[in-house]
């Protein structure tokens, strides 16, 4: 069975000098992973660094589209779920942003809704 892959910022990373900082979104989806733990069976969960490029991700939906965190899926969503895609690159469809992976899984997987 081919998983979804969902890339997240590592929990700690230096982005000039100073004391390191963590993604507030990559925290968000790490907290909707361990409420609804069967999701991690379901996905390929890699976690990237902060400096760009993060080629995992370039090689699969383009330089444009780096940012996390990301999920990326692993076939074509369904007609329903098309309205709830960030985009399309490489044949690859794709969802941005702690929000709306968060309400594409409550879709996908029929956990519960972000309120």
């Amino acid at each position: 069975m081919e998983r979804d892959t969902l890339f997240l910022l590592k929990e700690s990373f230096h982005d000039g000098g100073g004391v390191p900082f963590f993604c507030p979104d990559c925290a968000y989806i790490n907290g909707v992973l361990a409420y609804f733990p069967s999701l991690r069976h379901r996905l390929d969960v890699r976690y990237v660094d902060f400096q760009r490029p993060r080629q995992e991700i370039v090689e699969l939906i383009g330089s444009e589209n780096q940012g996390c965190p990301v999920l990326i899926l692993s076939k074509p969503p369904s007609i329903d779920a098309m309205q709830l895609m960030s985009g399309e690159s490489k044949d690859r469809y794709y969802v941005s942003g702690a929000q709306a992976i968060a309400q594409y899984w409550s879709h996908a997987f029929g956990i519960s809704r972000p309120h």
